[in-house]
């Protein structure tokens, strides 16, 4: 079975037009990278079209088509990329879309969905990729980045790289604390009894 291999490169740009090598595995792609640390990103890149048709002409190659008469299928290690249909900005305020509530009736739970207004959507093409980190998204926990002596001489980009990053515990989670009303009896610590 032939695994799918991803680019190596430092943004999605780059990794759909020249990425520094393809891996398949992170250590692979460490390796690609000069030992630097990689993280696997997916990432939306180029322009947005308004329907799927147009996007598959626009990215015929990259992506497989399943149209009749032109349908094109691509090598396994070829499939990192994807057309994703997504939400468009729009101006102004978007449409409150109501819930709906379970009718029951005729033997179906729920109701014929009314014409509410759809969200303006776009296709865009997905790019799934190894990402090379730089030194500054391998910074510290932002917290005590912030704490720590001159962090409030940061720069922008800094702190918009920190903010980008996932939360990241500062220490391992504490085990839970037995409450004041439960005892742990000598013959069985690892059992709590409730105790009134």
């Amino acid at each position: 079975m032939t695994a799918i291999l991803y680019p190596v490169a430092p943004d999605a740009e780059t990794a759909l037009n020249a990425p520094l090598g393809r891996a398949g595995r992170e250590r692979d792609a460490v390796g690609l990278a000069g030992g630097a640390a990689v993280r696997f990103v997916s990432e939306a890149v180029g322009p947005a079209f308004d329907t799927r048709e147009a996007a598959l002409d626009a990215h015929a190659g990259r992506v497989e088509d399943d149209r009749p008469g032109r349908q094109a299928s691509l090598p396994a290690e070829d499939r990192f990329c994807q057309l994703r249909e997504v939400v468009r900005g729009a101006e102004g305020r978007w449409p409150a879309l109501t819930p709906l509530t379970p009718a029951f009736e005729d033997g179906r739970r729920w109701p014929a969905p009314s014409a509410q207004p759809r969200l303006p959507t776009a296709w865009r093409l997905s790019v799934s990729y190894w990402r090379v980190q730089t030194a500054r998204e391998a910074a510290e926990q932002a917290r005590l980045a912030r704490k720590a002596a001159g962090g409030a001489e940061r720069r922008g980009e800094d702190l918009r790289a920190l903010a980008a990053e996932p939360l990241r515990p500062v220490r391992p989670q504490q085990p839970l604390d037995i409450g004041l009303f439960e005892v742990r009896p000598p013959e069985a610590p690892d059992t709590l009894i409730p105790d009134e």
